[in-house]
């Protein structure tokens, strides 16, 4: 097997360098973390500096409207633009990493060419509407309700969790559009407009004060039939493709975003005298093996993904997801021992990503729900009674 840069890719990392170095100067400010207006235009005004330069949509099919690059291509991209500290995804995450990618899976032609396009220009902004107060981990347990009439359904209930719903122009929305039949064969995922009548989103406030997530509620919202991605009541389905590219593939780029972050920890840890504690040496060593091990899981994963039809990741992305959520928890609470007392401060670098780190193991399926994904689908073992 030849794991050496075909010279295509060497040449693909060299320009990706160059033009990072040109664009990255080029910026304009951060805004701060409240506000989300701003954030949204920074982080659309970078993904247009991708697409105009030929970098959005790289991990996407070509009749997708994505640029059809190499699983390689799209690592090198994702190493190299973390390396120069470039911005992420941001507030278009769920557009780009997975509500796009089920749509160029399961959407019809008209879909794909009314969608997709806007999100891989920086135009649009997607949020997730899945989660209900009593459908977490029991997604299926949904009681939000689409009432067909005529071309719309008519949508009434509430979800939670939704990210960044207060700037977002579309929502992925699973309804319950037959009450009558189990539970996982009456859901329906539709494409809604946030500003259609009768939505209203009220921001939660999380423990770091920050508020990407929101409430929504939905009262008698009108949403066209054409909206439907999929089969009436085949929506579990499509959301399964949609959880395998949100587990799959779209936190690959904080991957490598951690594996930065434990350097910069080591670094400090010799500037404070911490490194002269063998066991947070001994901690830190661990760290690198494993998501060293994440990285190459990441790069089978991405191969994979790319190599099956419709791109959609395997049931992989469930293993994972489950070590990924627990090796960042651990990241930053190492974090917290190097840098001591000053660790209480959100003022200081890693504090905000600890206090995030924690949501990881709830956020696209608690560990508890990928144990079970990997005891029975990977591993064949009986399901619990």
């Amino acid at each position: 097997m030849d794991l050496t840069y075909t010279e295509e890719e060497q040449d693909f990392r060299a320009r990706l360098r160059e033009w990072l170095l040109k664009a990255l100067p080029e910026l304009p400010a951060r805004p701060s973390p409240d506000d989300w207006p701003g954030r949204r235009a920074y982080d659309l005004g970078w993904q247009r500096r991708l697409y105009e330069a030929g970098y959005a949509g790289l991990h996407w099919p070509v009749d997708a409207g994505g640029r059809g690059a190499t699983p390689t291509q799209h690592l090198i991209f994702l190493e190299e633009t973390e390396r120069a500290g470039a911005p992420y995804v941001g507030a278009n995450f769920v557009g780009l990493l997975h509500a796009g990618p089920t749509i160029a899976a399961e959407g019809t032609a008209a879909q794909r060419a009314r969608w997709l396009p806007p999100v891989l220009r920086g135009d649009e902004v997607w949020c997730q509407g899945f989660s209900e107060p009593d459908a977490g981990s029991d997604l299926a347990s949904l009681r939000t309700r689409a009432v067909r009439d005529g071309d719309d359904y008519v949508i009434t209930g509430s979800k939670i969790w939704t990210s960044h719903a207060e700037v977002a122009d579309w929502c992925e929305l699973l309804v319950r559009t037959d009450p009558e039949a189990p539970k996982h064969r009456g859901i329906s995922w539709l494409a809604m407009p946030m500003d259609a009548p009768g939505v209203t989103v009220r921001p939660l406030r999380t423990l770091a004060g920050s508020t990407e997530f929101a409430e929504v509620f939905l009262d008698e919202v009108r949403v066209p039939v054409a909206n439907r991605v999929g089969a009436e009541n085949d929506g579990w389905r499509v959301t399964m493709v949609t959880l395998s590219f949100e587990r799959g593939t779209a936190f690959v780029g904080e991957v490598v975003a951690c594996r930065r972050t434990l350097g910069g920890l080591a670094r400090t840890a010799r500037a404070n005298g911490r490194w002269d504690d063998p066991v947070l040496r001994r901690r830190l060593g661990r760290l690198y093996g494993e998501f060293g091990a994440l990285w190459r899981l990441t790069q089978w994963n991405v191969s994979e993904a790319e190599r099956s039809a419709g791109g959609v990741p395997g049931i992989g992305g469930s293993v994972f997801k489950l070590a990924y959520s627990h090796a960042r928890q651990e990241l930053y609470d190492v974090a917290a021992e190097v840098l001591g007392a000053s660790s209480l401060s959100l003022d200081e670098e890693w504090v905000q990503d600890r206090l995030s780190s924690l949501s990881y193991t709830i956020a696209a399926g608690t560990s508890q729900i990928q144990r079970n994904i990997v005891a029975e689908r990977i591993l064949g073992l009986p399901k619990g009674r």
